[in-house]
């Protein structure tokens, strides 16, 4: 067995040749003859040519052998998980906890955080970070209030009350529409919250507007024709990630340490890693989709961002579990967090069994596969046992995400790409002409490799308990002048981001992306985990030992929303 994951090589296009390829491949002529060398080059082509015994999966759901027993999240835990203390080395991001020990000491209030918020929005908008593209102060301002009362009174209603929380633009949030990165939909308020939403504004977490998002997630770097570029902190000349862009930005600059974000493909732990945070995408079905835009059905997850280890710990604490308004999310067990409260949980890693593929761990520029290699040193020195692992088809893998993605992208926007294609940005327009070209037996024949693709894993997971590589194989790509004009396809870079995302969107486990260091031009490097389905708390056990010892270095657009 060889490793088989293909290096896309195409030019890069945008403004006016751009356009002029979106709108041919759009047309049946020429389009019949540009599609066939584009699912060429894309692996389409190679993947029809696969034979499968295998059933297809429609959804990569694992069912608990033992169901939840909690319907709502356990506050208990969220305690517990707030009172980890853990060490950040170099600079200091504010973090949840310090949120609360400052309100408790009346040293500042959560109508002070959220005067400041709201300065910081306009000012970082003014710069065109573009992080938060919709903030109602009035609406902020209420939520701040009725938090400070509950902590005079010292009765806040969790570790997270008046703690500044952004969230996606594709979450339903009362007083907002949900725009999806589009420029036509939400144009309405929406009627509730989303459950994710609802579970936060119950603990008193201060929702502190939309975040900014790559349109309608169909893309990894966060360009938005409509909303503005979000761009990186750490070098505002340089893209995010995406497609939650919006959030990895609002995290990495201040404005709130957690944030909630969405990940069909990577698009929670690709903005973390080049944003220098941490991004969770749990196991399918453990977080409920209740209220999230319909984007894509079987590889949909929402998560937490995080500035913190124990803050992505308490954001995904405080979402997790079932809801009865998402029949997925109540196959799973009950969240538990026990690799994290176990006697010295977060100083060794004794009986932890790491796997590494080494040509796929490899496929990295240097910097990144070197910065990977110095957190695995550290991770064994803590008592990992590290074993060769070879995993096969990764190529067809990452071929049938793509069709499934894109197909339900297709199937979700079918209406509205008849009636607004040309309001989509052109980016988008060429990637819904082209997964409208995928065919139904296209699609089955994607599901059939998903069968695959979980008996591959579970043969592997039969040996070692989480899989380990670099989150993207790239830093956060330069944001090109010509971009602006009219947005970008660079095919070859964008199979570079999502080298290691897609196949744990595939096939539903859970994986994490956290800071390993950065590169000679200051830009953050991610690493990411991809554990066993329902194991969370180990992702997480990872993520608290490498804070451990990163020395993190400011952004350079960075707001402290504790000085008043």
């Amino acid at each position: 067995m060889s490793y088989d994951l293909k290096n896309i090589k195409l030019p890069r296009l945008a403004g006016t040749a751009l356009k002029i390829l979106t709108a041919a491949v759009e047309r049946a002529f020429p389009g019949k003859l540009l599609l066939p060398r584009i699912l060429k080059d894309g692996g389409i082509s190679a993947f029809r040519k696969l034979e499968f015994s295998e059933r297809p999966t429609l959804m990569p759901l694992v069912a608990a052998t033992r169901p939840a027993t909690r319907r709502e999240p356990d506050k208990n835990t969220l305690t517990r998980v707030s009172k980890i203390q853990n060490k950040q080395n170099g600079f200091q991001f504010i973090s949840a906890s310090a949120y609360r020990e400052a309100y408790r000491k009346k040293k500042i209030t959560p109508v002070d955080v959220a005067v400041s918020i709201s300065r910081f929005i306009d000012e970082s908008n003014q710069k065109n970070m573009r992080a938060i593209v919709a903030a109602n102060y009035e609406n902020l301002m209420q939520q701040a209030r009725a938090s400070t009362e509950r902590w005079k009174k010292g009765r806040p209603l969790s570790p997270l009350d008046g703690v500044p929380v952004s969230i996606k633009e594709e979450l339903d949030m009362i007083p907002y529409p949900s725009t999806a990165g589009t420029k036509f939909l939400g144009r309405d308020i929406v009627a509730e919250d989303a459950t994710v939403v609802e579970r936060l504004r119950s603990m008193g977490a201060m929702l502190i507007g939309k975040a900014n998002m790559h349109e309608i997630g169909i893309g990894v770097t966060g360009y938005n024709a409509h909303h503005g570029i979000a761009r990186n902190p750490y070098n505002p000349d340089h893209y995010t990630g995406g497609s939650s862009s919006g959030s990895a930005a609002s995290v990495a600059m201040g404005l709130n340490p957690i944030s909630i974000g969405a990940d069909g493909g990577g698009s929670i732990r690709l903005p973390a890693a080049l944003c220098g945070v941490y991004g969770i995408k749990a196991t399918f079905g453990r977080v409920s989709e209740h209220g999230a835009v319909p984007l894509c059905w079987s590889v949909a997850h929402v998560g937490p961002l995080a500035a913190t280890a124990a803050d992505l710990a308490l954001g995904y604490t405080a979402i997790a579990g079932p809801d009865r308004n998402d029949a997925l999310s109540l196959k799973q067990p009950d969240v538990s967090l026990a690799a994290l409260f176990k006697a010295d949980a977060l100083k060794s890693l004794k009986g932890v069994r790491i796997g590494i593929y080494d040509p796929w761990f490899h496929d990295a520029d240097p910097e990144v596969v070197a910065a990977c290699e110095d957190m695995l040193k550290i991770f064994t020195r803590k008592g990992a046992k590290v074993s060769a692992v070879e995993i096969p088809q990764l190529e067809a893998m990452r071929v049938a995400h793509l069709i499934t993605i894109g197909s339900e992208m297709a199937a979700t926007f079918e209406e509205q790409y008849r009636k607004h294609r040309t309001d989509f940005g052109t980016d988008v327009r060429l990637n819904l002409a082209i997964a409208r070209s995928f065919t139904a037996r296209d699609y089955v024949r994607a599901q059939r490799m998903r069968t695959r693709a979980l008996g591959i894993f579970d043969t592997i997971y039969a040996n070692v308990d989480v899989l380990l590589t670099p989150s993207s194989a790239v830093t956060a790509p330069p944001i090109q002048e010509d971009v602006l004009s009219g947005g970008e396809s660079d095919l070859t870079t964008l199979s570079k981001i999502m080298r290691f995302a897609v196949s744990s969107n595939l096939t539903g486990h859970p994986a994490v992306s956290f800071p390993v260091g950065y590169d000679s031009g200051g830009l953050p490097i991610g690493m990411q985990a991809i554990g066993r389905h329902w194991e969370e708390d180990l992702l997480l056990r990872l993520c608290f030992i490498s804070e451990q010892h990163l020395r993190r270095r400011e952004p350079v657009v960075y707001y402290n929303l504790l000085q008043s």
